[in-house]
């Protein structure tokens, strides 16, 4: 069973003609999702503007269904691949008057219109300069767009109802330099968070990937939680028990900050109160002082 967002970027791909190369694509794709009334994809600053790190994991799923070309360079539809872009009405009409809207528009100038657009999407472009030699204002927006370096020292952020874009949006926007996962094993059946995608996607947009395994739980302590009481339970026990023995981790966070990072704490649960990664940010602050007091995104 395709995926709605699956459907619809098929839908796209067919309606822009059926075979597309892979930036103008991503461009394309980018200006329709800004574009409408519910967005399939969310997007970061990438290198070479917005980016979607689910629409090419989609891209992969759709070859393997033998529904997409196995080609780097392009998007580019099979007969089957064809047959499934069946959209309604309205999303039909919307994709058709984008086409028309966007004919002809590719390559250099695809991308500067995205910029102009869309400055923050291209705050980390390695081709914003070239593309915008003669434009000026569009580079000075591209830079007005540019979160301000974050105050050094702690915030904690947990990705659970997230996808890896809006994720990253949030440590962009905070001024993050340095994601520090705490989780004890960080695998994950959410698309974008174990360790190794979850790393690349943080070095893809400027951010600094570590993991500290020893100060996470076991998954096996973590069973039967269900009430904030038995959160608060094992929190107490962590406390307790774990913590004092993690010196040396803490340190290390400490050392981050000392050399000019902005550290986000990180692991799956978005509510600080039911995540051991509060413990671990309150430890840092009575340890180290006022200046380590976290911000939970």
């Amino acid at each position: 069973m395709l995926l709605d967002r699956q459907r619809q970027l098929l839908m796209l791909l067919s309606t822009l003609g059926g075979e597309v190369g892979n930036l103008d694509f991503q461009k394309l794709l980018f200006l329709y999702c800004q574009d409408a009334e519910v967005s399939t994809y969310e997007f970061v600053p990438y290198k070479y503007g917005g980016f979607s790190f689910t629409s090419y994991a989609d891209k992969r799923r759709l070859i393997e269904r033998g529904m997409l070309m196995n080609d780097e360079r392009v998007w580019s539809l099979t007969k089957d691949g064809q047959t499934t872009t069946v959209a309604p009405l309205s999303i039909r009409q919307r994709m058709e008057q984008f086409a028309r809207s966007h004919k002809g528009l590719r390559g250099d100038d695809l991308v500067a219109e995205s910029y102009r657009r869309y400055p923050y999407y291209a705050i980390h472009s390695e081709m914003a300069a070239r593309v915008l030699a003669n434009d000026k204002t569009t580079l000075a927006a591209i830079e007005a767009a540019r979160p301000a370096k974050g105050k050094l020292g702690i915030c904690t952020i947990g990705y659970e109802g997230r996808s890896v874009e809006n994720y990253l949006n949030h440590l962009i926007r905070d001024g993050v330099t340095l994601l520090c996962d705490v989780r004890r094993n960080p695998l994950s059946r959410k698309y974008g968070f174990s360790k190794s995608t979850l790393a690349n996607a943080c070095e893809g947009v400027g951010i600094r990937y570590e993991h500290l395994p020893e100060l996470g739980i076991a998954s096996e302590d973590r069973r039967g939680l269900e009430l904030q009481a038995d959160y608060d339970a094992l929190f107490a026990l962590y406390e307790r028990e774990a913590l004092p023995r993690q010196t040396a981790a803490l340190l290390t966070i400490k050392h981050w900050v000392a050399e000019g990072h902005r550290v986000a704490l990180t692991c799956f649960e978005r509510l600080p109160r039911q995540c051991h990664r509060h413990c671990v940010a309150n430890a840092l602050e009575e340890r180290f002082g006022p200046g380590f007091k976290p911000r939970h995104l």
